[in-house]
């Protein structure tokens, strides 16, 4: 259920509680893959926030980043959103798995104009093989920088210019993973 304020709500804090076969060092395990995805540094994107069930990404405006009309491109948007939705639905994965999105729906709801964009995901159904994750996508005024202390970016709600819906699968983590991307069983 969507709370009023578009928040997950309670909807999001049963799922992370169904699931105490979570690895609790999956922040760790979410980082360090963070950290490796090479498009994520080319887009200058930053992990801001990695709870159970919950990952918020964020990157500053740039020219290199829009389309012609000098907005937030929407393939930006949507890959945010997407790597976001993936690594919400991996804090909540058991040991040695890995997740592989499987469906990805997008809705534009408005031009994404702003000095910022953030991409924050909660699971909405966490099961066995398939996690089901919503990411909203808002644009700030201002960049991170600029935040208030002690005010994440999740916390400035912003515009909502997207919400996606992602259907992501579980699967064994690759044998010849690097050592530090996979949790050890």
């Amino acid at each position: 259920m969507v709370e009023r304020d578009g928040s997950l709500g309670s909807l999001h804090d049963e799922q992370v509680s169904e699931h105490a076969d979570a690895d609790p060092a999956s922040g760790d395990v979410v980082r360090a893959s963070f950290a490796r995805q090479g498009l994520m540094d080319h887009l200058g994107a930053r992990l801001v926030r990695v709870e159970p069930g919950a990952v918020d990404i964020e990157v500053d405006y740039s020219p290199t980043l829009t389309q012609q009309h000098g907005y937030f491109h929407g393939g930006l948007l949507t890959t945010l959103a997407d790597t976001a939705c993936g690594y919400a639905a991996l804090t909540l994965a058991p040991t040695a798995s890995e997740v592989l999105t499987v469906s990805l729906a997008v809705n534009f709801l408005a031009p994404a104009r702003g000095q910022r964009l953030v991409a924050a995901a909660r699971v909405v159904r966490a099961g066995r093989t398939v996690t089901v994750a919503r990411a909203e996508v808002t644009t700030h005024a201002t960049t991170s920088g600029s935040v208030s202390a002690g005010r994440g970016a999740s916390e400035n709600r912003g515009v909502q210019v997207a919400t996606v819906t992602a259907t992501l699968m579980r699967v064994a983590a690759p044998a010849d993973a690097p050592p530090d991307a996979t949790r050890r069983a």
